[in-house]
């Protein structure tokens, strides 16, 4: 049976390549849209051909949904859709305090639905391969890890709401964070005990940071850094990166997710890169839709949300404190 998905809001800068892989794909039925912006949601409905419906009326219609809302709403998006019994692809961060963070867990665990995240570089090919390696034990203990996933400063032109905490939850840090802790537990099995923050503005008009670097303590005893910034210039050939480096006492792995581009010059409109590798977000679609048509949980659920969550959360108490502050999982 072909599952039937829908859009659950449709403010996040994600939303149109979620539609147009909706749209695509021969294994869902795209069966329509619903936000809480209606000439938001109806604009988006239009631009893929599906229709716009209110809340209720799409769960009642839908298996799966994507939620893609701002950061701050994404439990009360999730816990309707849990009552409904639909399978649930919530956009990351899973939430921006750990209350709602474990309401949203507990939601769909009382409702049976599968709840996973929208994080897709576990999916890509170099993060699969370095897994592997890893396990083969190429590099022997893990010393140190070395992270970065720097961007364009896009998203507030794009959605209006991701570099304004009322919505957010914060700036780069929560934007970004999740990511690459996600990729370093996904490979290599370790845990973040402890982050020391440190945080910056560099663009103007902005109440968030944009700028953070943080410090890390690992659960086998090595150490994490990681540069999340939204510090690439507008005319850079490439959005930005997702890359991780893990350094072992035989060996090192370098993983750079979108490494996979050629540069493009073009008269008159400069300098562009041109992404021609595996696309992750297939990936991670391929696997939810799986996941809910066998009856397993997807490759990044509950359990990551609730523990990158935390990572990032402890990262703004240390920015706030001026230290160390250790992980409340």
């Amino acid at each position: 049976m072909t599952l039937r998905m829908g859009l659950l809001s449709t403010a996040h800068v994600h939303t149109g390549g979620f539609a147009s892989r909706l749209s695509a794909s021969d294994e869902v039925e795209f069966v329509g849209v619903t936000d809480d912006d209606e000439k938001r949601g109806r604009e988006t409905g239009a631009e893929h051909g599906v229709d716009f419906f209110e809340p209720d009326a799409l769960l009642e219609r839908i298996d799966a949904a994507i939620v893609a809302s701002t950061n701050v709403t994404h439990r009360r998006w999730v816990e309707p859709a849990a009552a409904a019994g639909v399978d649930v692809l919530c956009e990351k961060p899973l939430a921006t305090t750990m209350a709602d963070a474990r309401a949203i867990v507990a939601a769909c665990e009382e409702a049976g639905v599968r709840l996973g995240l929208a994080m897709p570089l576990a999916h890509s090919v170099p993060a699969r391969r370095a897994r592997e390696a890893y396990e083969r034990g190429e590099i022997g203990e893990l010393q140190a890890a070395v992270g970065t996933n720097r961007a364009w400063f896009r998203d507030r032109h794009l959605t209006g709401w991701s570099a304004d905490a009322e919505h957010a939850g914060g700036g780069a840090a929560m934007d970004h964070t999740v990511h690459i802790v996600n990729l370093l537990r996904r490979i290599t099995g370790e845990e973040v005990t402890e982050v020391h923050a440190e945080f910056g503005t560099m663009h103007e008009g902005i109440d968030v940071e944009d700028i953070n670097v943080l410090s890390m303590e690992l659960s086998g005893g090595g150490i994490f850094t990681l540069d999340g910034s939204w510090d690439r210039p507008d005319d850079w050939d490439y959005w930005g990166d997702a890359a991780l480096t893990l350094v072992g006492t035989e060996g090192e792995i370098a993983v750079d997710v979108f490494d996979q581009t050629i540069k493009r010059t073009r008269a008159g409109e400069g300098i562009d890169g041109v992404y021609w590798g595996s696309i992750p977000d297939d990936a991670l679609l391929a696997d939810f839709v799986a996941a809910c048509e066998e009856g397993r949980p997807p490759l990044v659920g509950a359990e990551d949300g609730l523990r990158e969550t935390a990572v990032v959360l402890a990262a703004y108490e240390s920015d706030e404190r001026g230290g160390p502050v250790a992980v409340d999982y």
